[in-house]
């Protein structure tokens, strides 16, 4: 009998159920804190005031709303083939194609990003050391973890985790030691009360808090990674509910805590884009070596999400091959139970960030991640509509029903689908931002043309002669 079907550290896919539960809930956990918290909020900060915590914690409801339809989705069937899947079984073959290329495009271009921002932060500590071969070592590490085994990448990505997660609950309690007994330099001054004191909560407008929606979304990028390790998962029907229930929590803590904590140690309005929040936060408290701490955390974010990206693109390449969507080469796993030939594909893509911001190094940042927020868009958008799918054939019979229902469906799924739509509207009010918009219909061509050329093929093999 085949080793696949008799191993119970084998799935049926053929990956080996090697992450732990540990493992999988510090990437959760992790997921959701990336560079856009250490380093992009300053800029947020700027122009929407104290209100950018209102921003945060909506978004956050409506992801958590995500999660819990893709929870929904993975104690029905938990698969690898994640968001694909469930897109070819509710949505159709396009569907499916779209969305598995959608998010394999997404983690490429963010993993450009990645390296890059790699070599940047390294330049603090060696300056002398060119940006592009920092670059290059980065990609090449996380690549030969990824190809070692999952076991590996989910260590790798444990202890990143845990570095973004100590850092960032020090800080809040060591502000809140601040703010509520006085201690430090800062005892004096800070207080709650600069969340309202300096032009009010929405000193920003209204509007501003909107218009940081895009910015907080892409911070949000990564949650949904829990999703591919329902195949890798030792115990799938049990960590996967446990670890998107806590969802809400780590919300709560790491953004809008650490939001209102920050805010309340220094006051909105001294707060600068380019300038990280948690330094200035630190510097205040009296920690010496702050833009040094705060420079090695980034740093940390930045390898977790080119680990993550390196994880995911492969994972999805070898999906979309499984789909016939792909060369079938892609389908092969190594002797080591991971997908080294779509690994080393999707690491060479990501290699080409370095030329890309070789060209356009001030813009490139941005231009990525809003490219790459509309990917994830797209793919929050494909979970929710499966989950509503899949709600009503199991209601009616059609299906077995799921032992982890999201709650208040169908409308909490409605609601999450117009924020979604409303997030892609305010990218244009953005002239950075609105570069978004103009590569997404091109894309959109290329993929559409990708699928009419493998719907040809498979036709023209499924009549051949044999």
């Amino acid at each position: 009998m085949d080793q696949q079907q008799t191993s119970p550290n084998v799935d049926d896919e053929g990956y080996e159920r090697g992450l732990k539960n540990r493992q999988i809930s510090m990437m959760a956990i992790g997921g959701a804190i990336g560079v856009g918290l250490f380093l992009g909020a300053g800029a947020a900060i700027e122009a929407s005031g104290p209100a950018l915590i209102a921003s945060y914690a909506l978004a956050g409801v409506v992801i958590f709303l995500i999660m819990r339809a893709l929870g929904e989705l993975l104690v029905y069937r938990p698969v690898s083939r994640s968001f694909a899947d469930y897109a070819e079984e509710f949505l159709g073959r396009f569907a499916a194609f779209a969305t598995g290329w959608v998010y394999w495009l997404m983690w490429v271009v963010t993993a450009m990003a990645e390296i890059t921002a790699a070599g940047i932060y390294v330049q603090y500590w060696f300056p002398s050391i060119p940006q592009w071969v920092t670059a290059a070592v980065v990609l090449g590490l996380l690549f030969l973890a990824n190809l070692i085994s999952v076991k590996v990448f989910g260590e790798f990505e444990f202890w990143f985790s845990m570095i973004k997660v100590v850092t960032i609950v020090g800080a809040i309690l060591l502000g809140l030691a601040v703010i509520l007994f006085g201690f430090g330099p800062a005892g004096d001054t800070a207080s709650f009360a600069h969340l309202w004191d300096h032009g009010g909560f929405f000193a920003g407008g209204v509007d501003g808090a909107l218009l940081a929606l895009q910015s907080v979304m892409f911070a949000y990028l990564g949650v949904e990674l829990i999703g591919l390790t329902a195949g890798e998962a030792r115990d799938p029907q049990k960590v996967l509910p446990k670890a998107i229930n806590n969802v809400v929590v780590r919300i709560a803590v790491f953004y809008v805590g650490a939001l209102v904590v920050l805010l309340s140690l220094v006051p909105w309005t001294e707060f600068r884009e380019g300038e990280s929040p948690f330094v200035k936060a630190f510097d205040v408290i009296g920690i010496h070596g702050a833009a040094g701490i705060i420079q090695f955390v980034v740093l940390t974010a930045a390898l977790s999400s080119c680990n993550s990206g390196i994880y995911s693109t492969g994972r999805m390449l070898r999906t979309l091959a499984v789909q016939r969507s792909a060369p079938k080469a892609f389908t092969k796993l190594s002797s080591r139970k991971v997908p080294a030939a779509s690994i080393y594909a999707s690491a060479a893509v990501m290699a080409l960030g370095i030329l890309i911001n070789a060209v356009v190094p001030e813009k490139a940042f941005t231009y990525v991640t809003s490219v790459a927020t509309v990917g994830v868009l797209w793919t929050w958008g494909v979970i929710l509509v499966c989950q509503l799918r899949y709600r009503r054939k199991a209601d009616a019979g059609e299906l077995p029903k799921s032992g982890f229902r999201m709650p208040g469906a169908p409308w909490t799924g409605y609601f999450g689908l117009a924020f979604l739509a409303l997030v892609v509207v305010l990218l244009g009010f953005s002239e950075d931002t609105r570069i978004a918009l103009y590569v997404t219909p091109v894309v959109g061509v290329l993929i559409g043309v990708g699928y009419l050329v493998v719907r040809k093929r498979q036709a023209a093999l499924e009549t051949a002669p044999r």
